[in-house]
């Protein structure tokens, strides 16, 4: 193991451990927005609310020395709100640029699912190339610009579905679910105890682990991860079953693939290993092809959920021995 990949997995073990100071459980959730950072991806994080996916965004950015700015998309929310425009000023007598909250490291989309697809859809480019045109001209924005858009379950009121050439733009869904028992219970007694939920719960009680000038050589050494050849195979013919499968009617495109074998790398570093496994294919299969699949409607009506088709088709492909 080099030196850089060692110092990558010590970044993301430190960052684990400040982030645990705030968030109680949860590990599997900022484990996958830890992955979606150093693969220099997108996350879409969908949860009722009140579990903590804001709480956590911001701890993160906090945690790893970044920006961070927060979009509330509502019904009435427009394109120029997240992009900025330019306006008039009157002591210069020219037309200057007002940015929007999209000019940041870490932008936070909450609840985008609450937004029309003309307000979604302002985000694509950034997500995409990362930058932005205004008024004919472009842009950049920062290296590691990463959007992590919160998102309500669709059987919710006043929702509208993301489009799919949107979802496709996340490299990962994550699901986070509520807390056991046990850390509910933690976190029930860390408020009455101290009488200061605002406190116990600020992300100001973590320390930085890293800074923006290194967060994108640390993401450089993904490289030095070795993966295999067919472990690569693997990853293709995951992948491609998805758009074969009987219960499939539109499968994962090209940019699953790539996100499959991004995210496996990721969690080869997060184990502690400078190789992947198929262990680690397996591990970002769901969270990585879940929201590109759609399942026919006699399946769904059938019960059967994304997570149990790829759960299945994993089972069908030979792992590489």
């Amino acid at each position: 193991m080099n030196a850089d990949t060692h110092a990558l997995q010590e970044t993301l073990a430190k960052a684990r451990e400040e982030v645990a100071k705030v968030i109680i459980g949860q590990e599997h959730v900022f484990k996958m927005c830890l992955i979606a950072i150093f693969t220099r991806q997108h996350a879409l994080i969908e949860g009722v609310p009140g579990l903590g996916k804001t709480l956590l965004v911001r701890t993160l950015a906090k945690v790893l020395g970044c920006d961070f700015s927060r979009i509330q998309f509502t019904p009435d929310l427009m394109p120029a709100d997240i992009t900025g425009t330019h306006m008039f000023n009157m002591s210069k007598n020219v037309f200057s640029l007002v940015r929007g909250p999209v000019f940041t490291t870490f932008c936070l989309a909450d609840e985008i699912n609450r937004a029309p697809a003309k307000t979604q859809s302002a985000l694509l480019q950034a997500m995409q190339e990362r930058e932005v045109s205004i008024d004919r001209k472009t842009y950049p924005l920062d290296k590691n610009f990463t959007v992590f858009a919160t998102q309500n379950p669709i059987e919710f009121e006043g929702t509208y579905p993301l489009p799919e050439a949107q979802k496709d733009r996340f490299m990962l869904k994550i699901i986070m679910e509520p807390p056991l028992k046990e850390e509910e219970l933690m976190l029930a007694k860390r408020m009455v105890e101290d009488h200061a939920p605002e406190k116990t719960l600020s992300e100001d009680s973590v320390k930085m682990v890293a800074s923006p000038e290194n967060l994108t050589e640390l993401a450089k050494c993904l490289n030095d991860i070795v993966i295999k050849e067919e472990l690569i195979n693997y990853a293709v013919d995951i992948v491609r079953k998805t758009r074969s499968h009987k219960a499939v009617l539109v499968g994962s495109s090209p940019r699953g693939t790539q996100g499959l074998l991004l995210a496996s790398r990721a969690n080869a570093a997060m184990e502690d290993r400078d190789f992947v496994t198929p262990d680690d294919i397996k591990a970002t299969a769901v969270p990585v092809l879940a929201h590109r699949l759609v399942l026919r409607p006699e399946f769904e009506l059938e019960g059967l959920t994304v997570d149990e088709v790829i759960e299945r088709i994993l089972q069908d492909v030979t792992v590489p021995r």
